[in-house]
């Protein structure tokens, strides 16, 4: 691996496009060498004994080597397949262990919807090392970055952003992967959630359902929940409404049938939870799409 450094600069329309990225970069650290490099530009150089406070985010993948990261809520060792996130205005420190080295991909990022994504339970600066692995989808994701900023082409910062937002989703994505791997529980909620998409219209007894499976319901419910995000009968409603607005836009079906054939308790808790989910009843929903669809229509 290269030392490859590079610090960038962001206009209006990065900024306003709410994600940019301020620095991307590669780290070869040998064993005993001086660390970080003298290399590095003021905003970003630190020594150990002050460490430093940034403006920014950062995501630091350390694909070999092993280290340590400081803040003010602790000290935290990294391993090889760690990611450890730096947070704006958060003191902090780190370094390779002189015996190893270490070698690290990293990017500064900002902007406000980076900071909606940010906020995510998964990363926090009371929890900032997150241990991923060695994961292909990771190392592509930073190299794919460093190709568009070294390039530098136009638009280049609308692009690598897109790629942070999914490099998160992969952070993201791996994480919730480790309660399942190799566990029947996954294929008994992949099982569960194939039978609501066959049979949407169905009632089910989650409690029974869970039974079937020789799971007990809590169990099952807890880890529905991790697995899609949502419960059981939260998934099932939200397949449910979905059929639903295919159905309004495209067949005659009246709002009653639609209600009745989906298995509501009545048109009036159909109604009122469909505004509640989409801001817009059943008939003024039906009626907006027809009209965007007609007005899509091209000219004969």
């Amino acid at each position: 691996m290269k030392n490859n450094f590079k610090y960038l600069t962001t206009g209006t329309e990065d900024i306003n496009w709410g994600v940019y990225i301020n620095v991307a970069g590669t780290s070869s650290v040998k064993p005993n060498e001086v660390y970080p490099s003298l290399n590095h530009p003021s905003g970003y150089y630190f020594n150990w004994d002050e460490g430093r406070i940034l403006n920014e985010y950062q995501i630091n993948y350390i694909t070999n080597g092993e280290g340590i990261l400081e803040n003010r809520y602790g000290t935290y060792t990294v391993k090889q397949g760690n990611l450890f996130v730096i947070f704006p205005n958060e003191w902090h420190r780190y370094r390779p262990l002189q015996k190893t080295g270490w070698e690290e991909n990293f990017i500064g990022f900002g902007g406000e919807i980076a900071e909606k994504f940010m906020a995510h339970p998964l990363f926090s600066p009371k929890q900032p090392v997150i241990r991923t692995g060695i994961r292909e989808e990771i190392i592509d994701s930073y190299l794919k970055i460093f190709d568009f900023t070294d390039k530098e082409q136009p638009g280049y910062q609308l692009i690598a952003s897109g790629m942070i937002i999914k490099l998160m989703g992969y952070i993201i994505s791996f994480e919730k992967q480790k309660g399942f791997s190799g566990k029947r529980i996954a294929k008994v909620i992949e099982e569960v959630r194939f039978l609501m998409r066959q049979n949407v219209s169905e009632e089910y007894n989650l409690e029974e359902l869970a039974q079937q499976h020789n799971v007990g319901y809590s169990y099952f419910r807890k880890m529905f929940k991790k697995y899609t995000s949502m419960s059981p009968g939260q998934y099932h409603l939200q397949l449910k409404l979905m059929r639903a607005k295919e159905m309004l836009i495209s067949t005659d079906k009246s709002i009653k049938e639609i209600s009745n054939e989906l298995g509501f308790q009545s048109i009036y808790y159909f109604s009122n939870l469909f505004k509640k989910k989409e801001g817009l009843n059943p008939t003024q929903y039906q009626k907006k799409n027809i009209l965007e669809n007609k007005t899509e229509l091209p000219l004969p």
